[in-house]
């Protein structure tokens, strides 16, 4: 009789700035949360095709700590199932390697006697035949509780130069094949060698191996990634929020993790690899041509996000979030709109947007990190003007949240109730403003803002003083454990 296959864990990481994707993906807003033609965002569809899985009964997330309330609202927003959530908070991005090892160590950690299945995938990845995902989740998981680290290789379509390929060896039996190579991204003339040889699949980034087999291998093929996790595991510290556990990695230790891919770390080193080929349907939305492919075209070829009016013109994508688009007499564009950013390309170099990106990031302008909008734990602002002396932004709290009890040294706050009810802290004073009230804080003063009704509290603030930024914050207290300088 067989053994029984043990607890499948699906270990989505949710990293990457997907600087191809600018001005939509930025530094604080990555591509996992951009969403597609149906409302749902790359981490929700990855979500909910892992907890589809037969007999998945928890998922496990890798983030970075800065995006940690916008991934919780993304998936809680889906989990109708209820499943248990577990997030592992990266301090930084340091690579799928450091990530997996500490998903992998985590759990070793917590239950020594366990040793479950990870199935590691990328939140930005779309998979279309999800029957043909199970099927071949299902092959990956014996091979890899057969002590195997498997890889899922994907059967190529077309000579593409864009990915890594996998050479394929030997049978083991009937779920998968020896891997016989790692191949580095081909040229033209290669890839067609491999799309014709028929013994090549490409790597889609997916892996199933269990905990203490990667452990292993890490020990032995990366032990500097190991050291580093395991010590920023030991000084990190886990909390538990609405039913969800979060453990948030030690900075220091986390740095020690050389920024490497499992890949490199481990794949092409170890001799127990195995690779599943399969059809799935898959897509890496990497940039946006392929972003664009998932909206559906016109007579002409066009395809539209938002509001857009193109006369004359042929093969575009046009994305637009408030405004009108016209286009007349262009073709092959890509054109996308945001608050504070334009991109116009054309369509034959969108892999480019990613150089773009890069320069916004060494000047330090800030589209590159942020939106005019930025999530918080307690809900959300968005800057309506922002100058030398003053700044306007509209909040937005949920029912029942609280931003922090805090103080500015630089700035005074004026709020303009627009809806909804505030309770306002001032100083050692509590009140409750109402719709068309206002109140004045003043630069110094300990106070807080809290939304005790049953429906969003709106307001408008205007900040005015010599500094605006938002690290000019003193906390004395939050509901959601941030520290002094974080927003």
């Amino acid at each position: 009789m067989q053994n029984p296959v043990p607890e499948l864990i699906p270990c989505i990481v949710c990293g990457g700035a997907g600087s191809r994707l600018w001005p939509v993906s930025r530094q604080a807003f990555p591509k996992p949360f951009i969403r597609l033609a149906d409302d749902q965002s790359l981490l929700q569809k990855t979500f909910l095709r892992a907890a589809s899985l037969p007999g998945v009964r928890r998922v496990l997330i890798v983030a970075n700590e800065e995006t940690r309330f916008r991934t919780l609202d993304e998936c809680q927003a889906v989990n109708a199932g209820g499943l248990a959530l577990e997030l592992l908070l990266e301090p930084e991005g340091r690579n799928t390697a450091p990530a997996l090892a500490a998903a992998a160590a985590d759990l070793l950690a917590r239950d020594p006697a366990a040793d479950p299945l990870l199935l590691a995938l990328p939140a930005d990845h779309l998979i279309r035949d999800e029957a043909a995902f199970a099927a071949a989740v299902e092959q990956a998981a014996r091979l890899a509780a057969a002590g195997r680290v498997v890889a899922f290789g994907l059967k190529p379509s077309r000579p593409e130069t864009g990915f890594g390929y996998i050479e394929t060896g030997a049978a083991i039996g009937a779920d998968g094949l020896e891997v016989a190579r790692f191949v580095e991204k081909p040229d033209l003339a290669a890839a067609e060698r491999y799309l014709a040889d028929g013994r090549h699949l490409w790597n889609s980034g997916m892996f199933c191996f269990a905990a203490a087999s990667l452990r292993a291998a890490l020990a032995e093929h990366a032990p500097q990634v190991l050291a580093g996790v395991e010590a920023s595991l030991a000084a990190s510290r886990a909390v538990e929020d609405g039913g969800v556990r979060q453990r948030e990695l030690d900075r220091a230790g986390f740095a020690r993790c050389p920024d490497i891919s499992i890949d490199y770390a481990v794949m092409e080193r170890i001799a127990t690899a195995a690779v599943v080929p399969c059809e799935l349907g898959w897509s890496d939305i990497g940039a946006w041509d392929s972003l664009a492919a998932q909206f559906p075209a016109d007579a002409d070829g066009n395809r539209v996000s938002g509001e857009a009016l193109l006369q004359g013109s042929r093969d575009c994508f046009i994305q637009s979030r408030g405004r009108l688009i016209a286009a007349l007499g262009v073709d092959n564009l890509v054109v996308v709109d945001t608050p504070d950013a334009l991109l116009v390309a054309d369509r034959s170099r969108c892999q480019e947007v990613r150089e773009l990106s890069g320069r916004l990031r060494r000047q330090g302008h800030p589209s590159w990190r942020e939106h005019l909008s930025s999530q918080r734990p307690w809900g959300h602002y968005t800057v309506l003007a922002d100058s030398e002396r003053y700044k306007i932004k509209r909040i937005v709290v949920k029912p029942g949240a609280s931003l922090s009890l805090q103080m500015h040294h630089h700035r005074s706050e004026h709020w303009i109730v627009v809806s909804g009810t505030a309770r306002v802290t001032h100083g050692d004073t509590e009140r409750l403003v109402y719709t068309n009230e206002s109140t004045f804080i003043p630069a110094g003063e300990k106070h807080r803002l809290s939304n005790p009704g049953l429906i969003d509290l709106v307001l408008i603030e205007v900040q005015s003083g010599e500094y605006l930024g938002e690290d000019d914050i003193v906390r004395f207290a939050d509901d959601y454990g941030r520290t002094e300088t974080r927003p």
